[in-house]
């Protein structure tokens, strides 16, 4: 069975339950997506998830996940935003946001070469024409003024908000995806960062038992 109609229709029932219009195209490209990381990854070792079953849920579900509530942000300042992906590793959620979000510029940022490398082949081969990727440190970069800034296990929020916060334009945001609440980083960033925790949004990842929440951070007098 192809990956289309292997993965097709447990996709459509994810796009439903996370009230999401997924059209055909955006279909095809997630699924390509998925095939093109699970080709690379025998030889690249982009991801230590192996399964494409697993793929299909701990990455591509996962990131999917994020997506209406991303949309709901996006848009209130622009109709063109811009989203910054940092710590992106195999382009997690920043391929994802780019196919489901293609009226916004979304840039990966990652360390590792071919990490980046397999991004940018991506967007070439999805013609994904709103996505680069970045071969470096994001505390390298000049400032994107992004509207929202996201990781996805990335690192502490203390860490996030020092190292990727200068990206973020004055009405923007940093978004972390974490697994629990992080009421423990919560402290650190009050004590060493000028943002704060401004809430805590749980998400519902289709498929998957375990606990995943996004943290929604803004700067101190910033609405």
């Amino acid at each position: 069975m192809t990956m289309a109609g292997e993965f097709g229709p447990r996709l459509r029932a994810a796009a439903s339950a996370l009230r999401l219009e997924v059209t055909a195209d955006q279909e095809k490209a997630l699924l390509s997506y998925l095939e093109q990381l699970q080709r690379w990854n025998r030889t690249y070792n982009l991801t230590a998830v192996r399964d494409p079953e697993q793929m299909l849920i701990q990455h591509v579900f996962d990131s999917l996940s994020v997506v209406p509530p991303l949309n709901r942000m996006l848009y209130k300042h622009t109709v063109n935003p811009v989203v910054v992906d940092v710590g992106s590793g195999a382009g997690l959620p920043g391929v994802v946001l780019a196919i489901m979000c293609p009226a916004a510029s979304v840039h990966c940022v990652d360390t590792v070469e071919k990490k980046a490398t397999f991004i940018r082949y991506v967007a070439g081969v999805l013609r994904l024409s709103n996505l680069q990727a970045h071969h470096a440190r994001v505390e390298s970069l000049p400032p994107f003024g992004a509207d929202i800034v996201i990781s996805r296990a990335f690192a502490s929020l203390s860490d996030f908000a020092t190292l990727a916060g200068r990206h973020v334009a004055s009405t923007g945001r940093l978004a972390a995806m974490k697994g629990r609440e992080p009421t423990e980083e919560t402290a650190g960033l009050r004590d060493n960062t000028p943002w704060r925790v401004e809430s805590v949004e749980p998400l519902q990842v289709p498929e998957l038992d375990a606990q995943r929440c996004l943290v929604w951070l803004t700067q101190q007098g910033i609405v």
